[in-house]
């Protein structure tokens, strides 16, 4: 009894990076819920208070002085060299060419656009709010502050909230965001926040943020992925249209000129002078599907009646004594 080979661990890895014949049906879209839309409120408002703590020099504005002046850096400088690779993982170049290179491979696996684009999005709208946040609120961080004890607001500054933290936030949670079961989605959103969390704490160790900059950027990055599912029909429509001209630039150009313009029918005109002439009858040993071929009007010779002809130039002289092919000489020798 002759019985198939167990797959290794291996043979399954290798299954997995194969290109599946077409896309999972159980990959479905996030859709804005009951749920989502109660945690959406809650940054938000979290958002708007830290935002408001900052600006009327609370305790938290005292907390930072206080973390500030404890100098992390001094006290804990024999990990100074593993802090300054692990801030790399919020840095915006490494970590987008990073996961889009693993979003790309789940692109072309599932046939979908999905990841890439989800991706696009998300960095444009940390783009657009971090960025107009940073600018618009100008705070100076603690190696640039003017005044012991200040907010350090609208001073020229661009480190409130931290970018480092909010990008991390975005590029490791659309992990998650992308994740197609719920026990990888739990997974991923556990290791996205202890890795963004980690990055911000490595600021303020390192000493470019106060320590409110990088919790308004946790919460500006959690706002970002909470509100992916309002785009989710862009983000269908974008891939469709895609697809749409994939298809018409690989389809052949022969086809489409031989359909015609898309909406009118195309009529056939006789030629000129065909009017009294009528077809020739089709050979019974010609298949009757195949079209009558039509000819030009006028007489016609066979290719044996016509005069043989030597090209100019040609030194072969003509023979006067050869016969066109399919005809018998008066004279036999």
């Amino acid at each position: 009894m002759r019985t198939e080979p167990k797959p290794t661990r291996l043979d399954r890895v290798f299954a997995r990076l194969d290109r599946e014949p077409e896309r999972p049906a159980h990959v479905g879209m996030p859709r804005m819920s009951r749920h989502r839309m109660v945690l959406f409120g809650a940054a938000l408002a979290f958002y708007l208070a830290i935002v408001w703590a900052v600006v009327i020099t609370s305790w938290l504005v005292r907390l930072d002085w206080q973390v500030m002046f404890f100098r992390p850096y001094q006290q804990w400088p024999e990990i100074h060299a593993f802090v300054d690779y692990y801030v790399v993982l919020g840095q915006r170049g490494p970590t987008a060419v990073m996961v889009a290179a693993w979003l790309g491979w789940r692109s072309w696996r599932q046939h979908t656009l999905r990841p890439l684009l989800a991706l696009g999005v998300s960095l444009l709208l940390l783009n657009v709010t971090v960025g107009a946040a940073k600018y618009g609120m100008g705070r100076l961080g603690p190696h640039y502050a003017t005044e012991i004890g200040s907010n350090e607001m609208w001073l020229g500054g661009d480190i409130f909230p931290s970018g480092h933290t909010a990008n991390a936030v975005v590029t490791w949670g659309i992990l998650a965001y992308l994740a197609s079961t719920p026990r990888a989605r739990r997974w991923l959103s556990a290791l996205s926040a202890v890795t963004s969390l980690g990055v911000g704490l490595s600021t303020v160790y390192i000493g470019t943020h106060w320590l409110s900059d990088v919790v308004l950027g946790w919460v500006a990055g959690l706002l970002i992925l909470l509100a992916l599912p309002w785009f989710e029909p862009v983000i269908a429509r974008a891939e469709a249209r895609i697809f749409a001209l994939r298809a018409r630039w690989l389809a052949p150009r022969g086809d489409a000129a031989e359909a015609g313009p898309s909406g009118r029918p195309v009529v056939l005109r006789p030629l000129a002078g065909r009017a009294g002439t009528a077809p020739e009858p089709v050979p019974t040993g010609r298949p009757a599907s195949r079209s009558p071929a039509y000819l030009a009007p006028g007489p016609h010779t066979t290719r044996a009646e016509r005069s043989p002809v030597t090209p100019a130039g040609s030194r072969r002289p003509q023979h006067a004594e050869r016969h066109p092919r399919g005809t018998t000489s008066a004279t036999r020798p």
